[in-house]
């Protein structure tokens, strides 16, 4: 059995950019309409409508046993969680998981909101903290990728980020980041966390979907009974952030970002390229 190499040829990535750019536009969609009162599935409504205007498939919906077009995990929710009637209360920190297929490539992305509550600052305040930390360390991830020799160096970026908030956070362990193409999940595994094996090589053609899930406790997790969301053990609160970049010849864009990730690199003093 041929396998298929993990680097694109320029062709090939200048293919993923449209499933990226529908990605974003799906996920824009939610943050534009999120607030109390409206179901996790009026959520995933929302991004599916966006992908089926752009010409585009859920790819959730690809994988066996799933479907819908997003996975919203809501508090102690980690990753995973599936939409359905659960309404949003103020204070919720809420994680969106989306992806799109678009001509046979693909894209994925996730953000994490916090829904106002002017009633219990504290508690908005330290979810905030909590999703700002995990989205700083997805851009300190994205930032070594273009510089790094090896995948590896981007887990022990995204660790060294979270750690240097003085928070505790917890990383999870066992749900980490991968390549993207042709399929949702590729190879190579891109661990969130620092690892001895460095694993592949860093080149043009990469393409990479960094993701780190950060939880406000124990990084312990189980899966609850309907077999998919990933739950805290602990009942601490999770956010999730993720993006799917390519390394190319000029350096690296942010698929799933529709400036290429420009504002989220400039504080790392990285400038994205985009693909030509």
């Amino acid at each position: 059995m041929l396998r298929r190499s993990i680097y694109k040829t320029p062709a090939q990535l200048r293919g993923m950019v449209e499933p990226g750019r529908i990605t974003a536009a799906a996920l824009d969609a939610v943050r534009a309409i999120i607030a109390p009162g409206l179901t996790t599935l009026d959520l995933d409504a929302a991004a599916a409508a966006v992908i089926a205007e752009r010409g585009a498939e859920s790819n959730f919906q690809m994988v066996r046993g799933y479907r819908h077009t997003t996975c919203i995990s809501v508090n102690e929710q980690v990753v995973h969680g599936i939409p359905g009637g659960r309404v949003l209360e103020p204070g919720d920190i809420v994680s969106i998981d989306a992806g799109a297929q678009f001509q046979g490539w693909n894209g994925d992305s996730a953000i994490t909101i916090v829904v106002p509550d002017p009633s219990r600052p504290d508690l908005v305040a330290a979810r905030e903290r909590l999703s700002s930390v995990t989205e700083t360390s997805l851009w300190a991830g994205v930032a070594a990728l273009a510089s790094a020799r090896r995948v590896g160096e981007i887990g022990d970026a995204i660790q060294t980020s979270i750690e240097s908030s003085g928070e505790g956070y917890g990383i999870l362990r066992d749900y980490v980041g991968h390549g993207i193409g042709r399929k949702m999940h590729e190879g190579p595994t891109v661990f969130n966390y620092r690892v001895a094996d460095l694993g592949p090589e860093v080149k043009p053609g990469l393409c990479l979907a960094i993701e780190p899930m950060v939880v406000a406790g124990s990084h312990d997790t189980f899966v609850e009974d309907d077999d998919w969301t990933v739950s805290t053990i602990d009942g601490t609160d999770g956010s999730h952030w993720e993006h799917s970049v390519a390394v190319h010849e000029g350096g690296i864009w942010v698929l799933t970002a529709l400036d290429g990730g420009a504002a989220g690199l400039a504080p790392f003093g990285v400038t994205p390229t985009p693909i030509s």
